[in-house]
């Protein structure tokens, strides 16, 4: 018994430590691990929630956009603009003679006047089959 009893007293706290340091070392490495591998779950987690709303938001927006491109087309309705003027406006069409169209060739200003000031090249009437004015 007394080389039982001598065995038990060399035991020291330091020798414990050191035949369990590799186990604890272990232990802490496969929580960190651990630790480190759920943060990233939760991570993509979080993100696949957050691209989720952001294609929903893209989405309505596509919808809003698609919808004001529709109502714009609407708005700008030959049909509808003349209505508007007619009615709202009370704007009505012009006369036949009231109507005057310039051709793309037409001098400017300076020089048909110095060439012929009585008459003006260039300009129809409608209603008048074209003839100059």
């Amino acid at each position: 018994m007394s080389k039982a009893s001598s065995l038990r007293g060399s035991v020291s706290v330091t020798g414990v430590l050191l035949h369990l340091l590799p186990a604890v070392l272990l232990f802490t490495l496969f929580a960190a691990v651990g630790i480190l591998h759920v943060t990233s779950r939760v991570m993509v987690v979080d993100m696949g929630y957050r691209l989720s709303r952001a294609e929903a938001e893209s989405r309505s927006l596509t919808r809003e956009n698609d919808r004001l491109k529709l109502e714009l087309a609407t708005l700008k309705a030959p049909g509808r603009l003349e209505r508007v003027a007619r009615e709202q406006l009370g704007m009505a069409m012009p006369a036949g003679s009231a109507v005057v169209s310039l051709s793309a060739d037409a001098p400017s200003r300076a020089s048909a006047s110095a060439s012929a000031p009585a008459e003006k090249p260039g300009v129809r009437v409608a209603g008048r089959g074209g003839a100059a004015r």
